[in-house]
């Protein structure tokens, strides 16, 4: 049964930072392009940033240089350091998995960015 437990969200002031996990099991990690997306209420889910199993990394342009995407294959885990965070980046963050084949989606965990 595959498996993705997103972790590390929270409430944090402008400015903060936070660091969100995703362990992932039921899959062979390291062959997975690993994934963080956000989706707030009435809007389309929207891509993140996005990590190879050979640790080529990509990110949407309003995170650029905020965020950093890693994973750890030894631990089956992605993480996302979040850093600068604005008011803006308030929503659920979902982590994602997917090959040629298949995509699974973590449940989300809450980030609000919030005075």
């Amino acid at each position: 049964q595959v498996q993705l437990v997103d972790s590390g969200g929270g409430l944090v002031q402008p400015g903060g930072s936070l660091r969100l996990s995703c362990a992932a099991s039921g899959i062979f990690f390291r062959i997975y392009t690993m994934g963080w997306y956000r989706q707030v209420p009435g809007k389309q889910r929207e891509l993140v940033a996005t990590i190879t199993g050979g640790g080529s990394t990509n990110y949407a342009d309003s995170v650029e240089g905020r965020f950093t995407i890693s994973r750890d294959n030894a631990r089956n885990t992605v993480y996302l350091q979040m850093n600068s965070l604005k008011p803006e980046d308030t929503a659920v963050y979902y982590c994602n998995a997917r090959n040629v084949r298949n995509i699974y989606w973590g449940q989300g965990t809450q980030v609000t960015v919030s005075s």
